[in-house]
């Protein structure tokens, strides 16, 4: 019943920027931990960013650390993905991502979350 739908994507080149954002269905947004997962070609899908339910904790990967920042507008039922300084290896496409479980530490895995959306093709050139 949920649907998240990114928008954002494109081609930049190395050391550019792109935000991207997520629009979700329903008024249950702010009860899910929302997250970013990347999967590039012939590659598994990985964790990004995650943002709690209130907005006040977020978890990144080691490898988008202090370049991308992710935040959410409850009011407006959306997640964004601000992405600085992107590196050719950034390309992937990029799912959003959501959590509706009883954790509370935003989960890394995949397999944890329950809603996806259909994603959005990230493409940065060198």
């Amino acid at each position: 019943q949920v649907q998240l739908v990114e928008s954002g994507g494109g081609l930049v080149q190395a050391g550019g920027s792109l935000r991207l954002s997520c629009a979700a269905s329903g008024r249950t947004f702010s009860s899910y931990i929302m997250g970013w997962f990347r999967q590039a070609p012939g590659k598994e899908r990985e964790f990004v960013a995650g943002i709690s339910r209130s907005g006040g904790n977020k978890l990144y990967a080691d490898s988008v650390k202090a370049r991308f920042t992710i935040s959410r507008d409850n009011a407006k039922n959306t997640v964004f993905l601000q992405m600085n300084s992107l590196k050719p290896e950034d390309t992937a496409i990029y799912y959003c991502a959501g959590y509706s479980g009883t954790y509370f530490s935003v989960p890394r895995r995949t397999m944890e979350y329950d809603y996806w959306g259909q994603g959005t093709q990230v493409t940065v050139s060198s």
